[in-house]
């Protein structure tokens, strides 16, 4: 079925791998009424992966599909988009998921993900949790931030919606960086669902222009 915004609510399936702290922040922004979003789904490609529990906690239908019992990664694929396409989401969200997957060409432009870095700084394969906010300290960067992107068919590589650039400290250590980055994901990432439930988001190639209000 062919989805036209806008969206109301917008209806997302979210994925995990870790303890769903992007989780929580959307159930958090919905309930304050700040965001119009059905969290119709989480699927995580871990069986122990803490964000289940907060699903089940609010509510919302979990699924695992365990990459360690995939083949290969079409398998794992194909397992996670036939569980999305069951909630027939408007999109599909990836918060902490740390396995990359093929995406469909029914979903092409309907993946969204966050990164706690400015792409392409610090990003790709490996680059994920403190070790993004280690290589930022390291190379020396007097900023840093997240990046809202569509997801496609290479890792933190889609079109970038939107970015929030936070300062970096000299005394910084990696997790005090990650703390700052986050509260800027907290405010990022609700504000990239609310423009695309709006249908404000534009793409043409790898540029994403942002229409105004209607």
């Amino acid at each position: 079925m062919k989805h036209e915004p806008p969206f109301s609510p917008l209806r997302i399936v979210v994925l995990i791998s870790g303890g769903g702290t992007t989780l929580r922040n959307l159930i958090e922004q919905r309930d304050a009424g700040r965001l119009d979003v059905d969290i119709a789904r989480v699927v995580s490609s871990r069986p122990d992966a803490g964000g289940l529990q907060i699903a089940a906690r609010h509510g919302i239908a979990h699924e695992t599909v365990d990459f360690k019992q995939c083949p290969d990664v079409a398998t794992f694929s194909q397992r996670v988009f036939d569980l999305c396409r069951q909630s027939d989401p408007h999109l599909v969200v990836m918060g902490g998921f740390l396995k990359r997957v093929e995406i469909p060409d029914d979903f092409t432009l309907r993946v969204v993900n966050i990164h706690p870095s400015l792409i392409p700084a610090f990003c790709g394969r490996g680059f994920f949790g403190l070790r993004v906010h280690r290589a930022a300290l390291d190379y020396g960067v007097k900023v840093s931030g997240c990046t809202v992107h569509f997801v496609d068919q290479q890792y933190d590589h889609g079109p970038i919606i939107l970015q929030r650039v936070v300062p970096v400290l000299d005394d910084d250590t990696p997790q005090q960086l990650a703390a700052r980055v986050f509260e800027a994901e907290c405010q990022a990432y609700p504000e990239a669902l609310r423009l695309f439930a709006a249908g404000r988001l534009h793409v043409e190639g790898r540029r994403v222009t942002i229409s105004q209000p209607r």
